[in-house]
């Protein structure tokens, strides 16, 4: 990435707006889509009225700042929890105005993966990756909030049952919390050797922590309009730190109604029997 790009939120590097330039869409149908869709995703995305344009990718690395937390108190190392967001974050933008310069209206499928690097323990790379779909129809209504293409970690089948039901994805929503877990001390440690009993401490904090992570995701989902939140899941990881510290990132898709589709009748689910072994 160059350097008067690399400061910049959302900018991309000069070589994926030569790769987005080769992608087929409205204007220049002699070239050619890709895409991470398996071929059932492929058939669904296209049943449900849209077409691939092209993968859109989105890459941070980051270095993490340094917070002290005690031996004794379970609590959030708010430093750590704000960094995790914002690069997780700076991915995903990149990854939105990929899809915007291809003239998608929205991201299917987005995958957002963290790895430690190895020169640096504190240096963590995040990449946000996914396939950018358009409307065959040219309908905008679809779009995300703001005109933004919409994002969305659904797959094209999971996708195709959301529009089939009513709705449509708005934007993938996201909570991150990083907590320090308080050590017990050495009579608690002792009085329960041998014993089957909870560890009340590391239960409440790790409660502690997920819900926070959880209220933050939904937090953001209203802040959209969003009405509801499908396919959330709950990561939990240590990515290399010191011992009793954990980040849980809570992650899904935010999703609104369609407007004159909300009582659509929804097909009964169809029983398939696997013939594979």
């Amino acid at each position: 990435m160059s350097d008067d790009l690399s400061t910049k939120a959302g900018a991309i590097p000069q070589h994926a707006l030569a790769r987005l330039q080769g992608l087929r869409r409205e204007g220049h149908p002699g070239g050619i889509f890709t895409s991470d869709f398996t071929v059932n995703e492929f058939l669904l995305v296209r049943k449900a009225g849209f077409e691939p344009v092209g993968l859109c990718v989105g890459s941070c690395i980051y270095h993490l700042g340094f917070q002290f937390a005690g031996w004794s108190p379970s609590v959030e190392l708010e430093t750590l929890s704000t960094a995790m967001y914002e690069a997780r974050a700076l991915a995903m933008e990149r990854m939105r105005q990929e899809a915007a310069n291809m003239g998608a209206d929205g991201i299917v499928g987005v995958r957002l993966t963290v790895k430690r690097l190895e020169w640096d323990s504190k240096v963590l790379e995040f990449v946000a990756i996914g396939t950018g779909i358009v409307h065959a129809g040219g309908q905008t209504a679809f779009k995300g909030p703001n005109g933004q293409p919409f994002t969305s970690a659904l797959s094209g089948q999971d996708f195709w049952t959301l529009l089939k039901a009513g709705y449509r994805p708005l934007e993938m929503v996201m909570g991150s919390c990083v907590y320090h877990v308080a050590r017990r001390g050495p009579l608690a440690s002792l009085g329960s050797v041998g014993q089957n009993v909870e560890l009340t401490n590391f239960s409440l904090a790790l409660y502690e922590a997920r819900e926070i992570a959880m209220e933050r995701m939904q937090l953001e989902a209203t802040q959209a309009g969003a009405e509801g939140v499908v396919g959330a899941d709950l990561h939990e990881g240590s990515h290399g730190w010191a011992s009793h510290v954990i980040e849980f990132f809570s992650i899904g898709t935010a999703v609104v109604p369609i407007p004159g589709h909300e009582h659509d009748d929804i097909p009964d689910p169809a029983l398939v029997l696997s013939v594979n072994g």
